[in-house]
Parts: C-alpha cells; structure tokens; sequence
C-alpha cells in the first residue's frame, strides 16, 4: 500500500511517498502552486496515479493550542476536493512544527540557505507523511 503525505502551502505543495510496503517515508517533489486550486488538484492526481497511491495523508496545520485557524480551513478544503477527484481516502494529520523540524533537519545536514528552500517543503511532507506511518504501526500492534 503506497501512501502519499502533503505538505500544503501558500506558495507550493511538498509531496512525499512511503516505499510500497508503507513503512518509511521520502520526499518526492514540491510543486509551485498555480493559484488555481483545480489545477494544483489535477497534478496530485496526476501523481496518484502514477505512483498508484491508494491514501493520501493531508498535513493539517492546527495552532499549538490545538485549535484550528485560518490555515487549517484551507487545509480541510484541500482534502475534501483531493477526495471527490482522487476517489481513495483522504486523511487530515497534525502538522504541527512539521517546517520546524525540517528546517532543523537541513540545518544538521549543512545545507546552503538556497538548497534548503529547495527541498524543505518535501522535508515537511516526508516527516508528516512518517508521523502517520509509524503511528498506523503503532496502532497495528
């Protein structure tokens, strides 16, 4: 079972996937975005079926306190489109400090400031993405 873990902001989506048996996650691409939500909808399909993704796990960006703001809505409106278009299951999952530990990650692995833009947002994906995976394994025990 192949799952896919997105990184939803402003200005790109980061996209990670695990390996096909669903037990890590990588990081695979950061799309910009278009400002077009349709269109930005169509290239993750695009990318479901490639990849032949049977979930997606949709970084859901609460405040600390756990409420929901502003950017949390946006995400909730992602995922219900994702899912009419994608026709396979769509899950929300806490992001929390997900930038913030990619950005920590890059900075131990040295990374320039350019080449850490470059790939922070599939970072985030992949460390949102193996969140859920290692708690669905978690929970599978």
């Amino acid at each position: 079972m192949r799952i896919m873990g997105l990184d939803i902001g402003e200005k790109t989506i980061g996209v990670a996937l695990s390996d096909p048996l669903g037990w890590t996650a990588q990081g695979l691409t950061t799309l910009q975005r278009r400002g077009n939500l349709e269109e930005d909808i169509s290239r993750i399909q695009e990318l479901v079926e490639e990849y032949q993704v049977d979930k997606v796990v949709v970084g859901y960006p609460r405040n600390m306190d756990g409420s929901s703001g502003p950017q949390a809505a946006r995400a909730e409106n992602f995922a219900v489109l994702l899912k009419e278009k994608v026709k396979i299951p769509v899950i929300l999952w806490d992001e929390r400090l997900s930038t913030v530990a990619a950005e920590r990650t890059l900075l131990e692995a040295d990374l320039s400031r350019r080449k850490r833009k470059k790939v922070i947002d599939r970072v985030a994906a992949a460390l949102i993405l193996q969140g859920y995976l290692y708690y669905e394994e978690k929970r599978k025990k």
